[in-house]
């Protein structure tokens, strides 16, 4: 898990600080954002305790019975041999047969002990091997959560020289959770996101080259380079596919990749084979892509990449000082450093950079409202020169530029009726960004809760697709404007609060947007409450949530909805509002802090070096907001 473009193996070292600072995003108070943030630890999981064991695998013995030979092959798969070793333990036919790459399932824990009675007599036997299944990776290498019983089956003959072998067995891998930790680690390969056709044009032209992360398991210690390239130009995950695009030609496979390697200058060198690379731009686009997606093999910073076909053809290059920035959360904004926070007694909005105490923001968020009564939850423009705020009785939402030549507030761009007998669950909540200019919002009338899209004062409604029965009480928008996190209440009575990833699907003219969620995936399902959640990196979020009986926790989670087990952090204690920034680290800027709020008393407080250090402000807070 990182802060920077590149991953750092085994993503653990020195990121405490940098991964609470993902979570604790802000702005946006209406989906929680209270939680412990007095005491910051990283546990070390079993899993990532043997990151760096090397298994070394044994051939069948002689004389080995089926079940040892089970036990044997199982432990084969997890050696960095590419399964020479494991293939010793299958007949000649199966060795041909049998698919690894078809996908990986893991299991809570190996099979138990398996008893199976032969005799010299016997020439074939069949043992079925049962198992918790916790999760599979399926032949894209995309990871997804399965919990549930299964059962494969194993059939062994013995050959003429009297030895046992496996005759027949399911295809992909059968590896136990620590094994798969072991032997596997999350990398990101890179699409740009689809476009809008129904975003202005200049919106569109600004918009159509961002990169968004699609998390993949890769071995960790076999090619990493070149694992990564062919599942690049091997197509986008199923899930992720509909908001998707390559700049790759279409059908083109693994085998397409000729070579990989990285220079002592930092700079990628791919070879292609068998495919035309097309135009300069397009053939840049591919380079780009790679660019990103070697970047994040934990190989340390690419800088350059080179791309260019085995038998000749243009020869182009990627380099991150390209311009315009295509990079993963280049959307996010250049201002998305900057910080703000509301006032507690009258709402008024201040910005504050580092340890300045900061002034009110121009405009009427600037000043006391005429009514009294302090502003709801506000969420501030990545483009930094405007923000969304909402009433204070929850029913209207308004944008307001930072201008002081706006003498008050505007007229609301979208209300909602205030319905009789509401006990304070209703109206609007939870206004959130993305990095093209849209606001969205989430409307809990009884009557007919909605999402919303709001563009240019016009009010689009968003279809969600598969909520069954739930309700979306908040949701987060990332950057990129293609994925979304939402938090939907199960059950109409129900208290719990789950967190689930979907996709952000544009469409419709300029004149007549439309938009959908769709493919909706559960993250985490251990957490029956989720109180808090953010977009962190490319394809992260860190989530503020409680499993049954337990206390809070706080979590990476990939937009694949898996779990890093390796990189956990804890907190004690209450905070009662928090905020950080989604900026990505570059070498000029680091990661904005982490600004926070106890929850009694309200004392303000940064992030530093994983140290929470008091921040003086002139007037007490009610809130932090970063853009976003």
């Amino acid at each position: 898990m990182r802060r920077t473009s590149a991953r750092i193996e085994p993503r653990l070292a020195g990121m405490a600080g940098a991964l609470v600072g993902a979570l604790l995003a802000g702005g946006c108070a209406a989906m929680p954002d209270s939680g412990g943030v007095s005491k910051i630890e990283l546990s070390r999981s079993s899993a990532e305790k043997n990151l760096q064991v090397r298994i070394f695998p044994v051939e069948p013995a002689k004389g080995a019975k089926p079940q040892d030979l089970l036990a044997g092959f199982l432990d084969a798969l997890t050696a960095d041999d590419s399964y020479v070793t494991a293939r010793k333990y299958l007949t000649p036919d199966a060795r041909t047969s049998w698919n690894p790459e078809a996908g990986i399932n893991v299991l809570a824990a190996n099979p138990g002990h398996l008893k199976v009675s032969v005799t010299d007599n016997d020439t074939e036997v069949s043992i079925p091997v049962p198992g918790q299944l916790v999760s599979q990776v399926d032949d894209r290498h995309s990871y997804g959560e399965s919990p549930r019983k299964i059962e494969f089956n194993f059939s062994f003959v013995r050959e003429k020289a009297g030895e046992w072998r496996i005759d027949k067995l399911p295809d992909g891998l059968i590896l136990n959770e620590v094994n798969f930790r072991n032997s596997y680690r999350q990398v990101d390969r890179f699409f740009y996101a689809a476009p809008d056709p129904s975003a202005p044009t200049a919106a569109a032209v600004t918009n159509q080259d961002v990169l968004i992360a699609d998390p993949i398991y890769l071995r960790r210690r076999i090619d990493p380079l070149g694992s990564a390239v062919r599942a690049l130009v091997s197509g986008p995950s199923t899930w992720l596919g509909p908001v998707a695009r390559s700049a790759f030609p279409a059908g083109l496979g693994p085998n397409a990749v000729e070579s990989v390697t990285l220079d002592d200058n930092r700079t990628g060198h791919v070879t292609l084979s068998g495919v035309d690379l097309g135009s300069a731009t397009a053939c840049r686009r591919m380079a780009t892509q790679l660019l990103y997606t070697l970047a994040d093999q934990g190989t340390g910073p690419v800088e350059r990449l080179e791309l260019k076909a085995k038998h000749g053809g243009p020869v182009c290059q990627a380099s991150r000082a390209d311009e315009p920035a295509t990079g993963p959360g280049s959307l996010a904004g250049q201002m998305s450093t900057r910080q703000f926070y509301q006032r507690a007694d009258d709402g008024v909005l201040h910005e504050t950079r580092g340890d300045a105490v900061g002034e009110p923001v121009h405009g009427p968020l600037g000043r006391a409202q005429q009514s009294g009564r302090p502003l709801g939850a506000v969420a501030v423009a990545r483009d930094g020169e405007r923000a969304a705020a909402i009433s204070a009785d929850g029913h209207q939402l308004f944008t307001v530029p930072f201008l002081d030549s706006l003498p008050a507030m505007p007229q609301p761009v979208l209300t909602t009726p205030s319905r009789p007998g509401s006990k304070g669950d209703d109206g609007l909540t939870s206004p959130t960004w993305d990095g093209r200019g849209d606001l969205y919002v989430v409307d809990r009338d009884p009557a007919g809760p909605r999402v919303l899209m709001v563009r240019d004062k016009q009010a689009v409604p968003v279809a969600v697709d598969d909520l069954v029965g739930r309700s979306v009480q908040g949701i987060k928008v990332s950057s990129d404007g293609v994925r979304v996190a939402l938090l939907l209440k199960e059950g109409k009575d129900s208290k719990e609060q789950r967190l689930w990833l979907g996709l952000l699907v544009h469409g419709g003219t300029k004149d007549a947007p439309t938009a959908r969620i769709t493919g909706l995936r559960l993250a985490n399902p251990a957490f029956q409450e989720v109180l808090a959640v953010s977009w962190a990196e490319a394809d992260q979020l860190l989530v503020l949530g409680k499993e049954k009986d337990k206390t809070q926790q706080l979590q990476y989670i990939s937009t694949d909805g898996s779990q890093n087990r390796d990189a956990r952090l804890l907190g004690g204690g209450e905070m009662g509002a928090v905020a950080a920034s989604e900026s990505r680290a570059t070498n000029a800027l680091p990661v904005p802090p982490v600004l926070a709020l106890e929850k009694e008393g309200g004392k303000p407080y940064r992030l530093v070096n994983n140290q929470w250090r008091e921040l003086v402000l002139p007037y007490k807070a009610s809130a932090f907001i970063y853009p976003g």
